[in-house]
């Protein structure tokens, strides 16, 4: 995979976010589709048309527990004179060879049980005495405490209309019916149609695996003592949980400390089981930024880090970006800064994009949305750059949260939207309409 988007490689040069990010999705393209079992496909795309089989319901059954009747036995039933009929037996769900009611019968029938032979609608057990002569029944009690209930006579003290409380064979679906197009996300509905229809696999994109690895001999694992000058490592964390909530499978690798052949190694072995790589920390212009180190030169194609460009981006923040290629199946890689805001708002501009793309979805951006901006004075933004600020957005406001710090992660945690400032843009004054990017 090789860049789509040429332009001038200087020191000095600057990609719009844009221009960054159209490189991104022109080369990154849709996983090839594979069979999944139902519950693995949650949250894919489907490629191909479903056909039902099977019309659902697959036959006429009752859709209360009651009585099988003949409409004719039933008609002019009421309470003073109600119609005594013969129970013949019980009718239950999944009940293969039911019992036939003939003129003057009934039969006890569960809600989802077929409707049997000869009857002709279902009369809802709050409207007979359940088979016990003392009036009307709020239930129909259970057949291992009432035997007799399916035998003796049943008193109907209403009248039923044919068909009633009876769901028709095909009334949800029909045979040749088509269930779901090409192109469907499945969720918890899709997947109980392809269920009901009889379908145990089914063709679809799969969740891209994503592998994301921190970089940084100063970071620890939460959980583990800080020594002197250093400090959690979160960014996984907030990387492979955002990876995650953009519909991939993802890997979290602890933090590699700032030596490129241990980075190299490591990208190496992560190969295997990833779809796309995302490292965080080690872009920019530092004598320890390890990453721009192990992966920035062109050479053997069998090394890790040929293919990969590293750019300075008109933005605010995320300014170092790197992308391209690595590895024998040009697995693409997309390299965020350090600072924990600065590779959240890259990843959420550049991965989660790239992330539904490889899924085949067919919406791969956040919505936007225009709000007015709620402040206590003008917000400032760096000329020629897009300032991505941290908001609170609601009912068509939006107010800025913390301040514009890259490190300022615990003002992000109370974000729920990004205020976008373009890059002709100097000063916003409060009531001003802004461009707001929504996370939630």
């Amino acid at each position: 995979m090789s860049s789509a988007v040429t332009r001038p490689a200087g020191p000095d040069d600057l990609w719009s976010v844009d221009e960054h990010l159209e490189d991104i999705l022109s080369t990154v393209r849709p996983l090839e589709p594979i069979e999944l079992q139902l519950l693995d496909a949650q949250g894919c795309v489907l490629v191909e048309d479903v056909t039902v089989p099977v019309s659902l319901p697959p036959f006429d059954n009752s859709s209360m527990d009651g009585y099988a009747v003949r409409v004719a036995d039933v008609a002019g039933a009421g309470e003073e004179f109600p119609a005594v009929l013969e129970v013949v037996g019980d009718v239950a769900a999944g009940a293969a060879d039911p019992v036939r009611v003939g003129p003057g019968q009934a039969a006890r029938i569960m809600t989802g049980a077929p409707l049997p032979p000869g009857a002709e609608t279902v009369v809802p057990v709050e409207w007979t005495d359940g088979g016990i002569g003392e009036g009307p029944v709020s239930g129909m009690r259970a057949r291992s405490l009432a035997p007799e209930g399916a035998e003796g006579q049943v008193h109907v003290y209403r009248p039923a209309e044919a068909r009633a409380h009876v769901r028709a064979k095909g009334s949800d679906v029909r045979a040749g019916d088509r269930a779901l197009t090409a192109g469907t996300i499945l969720g918890p509905p899709q997947i109980a149609l392809l269920a009901a229809i009889g379908r145990g696999t089914v063709r679809v994109r799969p969740r891209p695996r994503v592998v994301v690895l921190s970089t940084g001999s100063e970071l620890v694992q939460p959980g583990e003592q800080l020594a002197t000058g250093q400090i959690y490592d979160s960014n996984s964390f907030a990387l492979t949980a955002a990876a995650r909530d953009a519909g991939a499978i993802a890997y979290r690798v602890g933090a590699v400390a700032d030596d490129a052949e241990t980075l190299r190694s490591t990208i190496e072995d992560q190969l295997i089981r990833a779809d796309l790589l995302v490292t965080t920390g080690g872009v920019s212009v530092g004598a320890y930024d390890v990453v721009k180190e192990a992966l920035s030169y062109v050479g053997d194609e069998d090394v890790a880090g040929s293919g990969v460009e590293f750019r300075k981006l008109a933005m605010q923040p995320g300014k170092p970006q790197g992308f391209g290629s690595i590895g024998p199946e040009h697995t693409p890689l997309l390299a965020l800064p350090g600072n924990p805001v600065s590779s959240y708002v890259s990843f959420e501009l550049f991965v989660r994009p790239a992330i539904r793309a490889l899924m085949g979805l067919p919406e791969i951006h956040r919505p936007r949305a225009r709000a007015a901006l709620e402040a206590g004075e003008a917000l400032r933004s760096p000329k020629g750059r897009r300032q991505f600020l941290r908001g609170a957005y609601a009912d068509g406001k939006v107010a800025p949260v913390g301040g514009s710090g890259s490190h300022l992660i615990a003002a992000l945690a109370q974000a729920d939207a990004l205020i976008v400032v373009p890059e002709d843009v100097e000063s916003v004054e409060p009531g001003s309409e802004v461009e707001v990017l929504l996370l939630g």
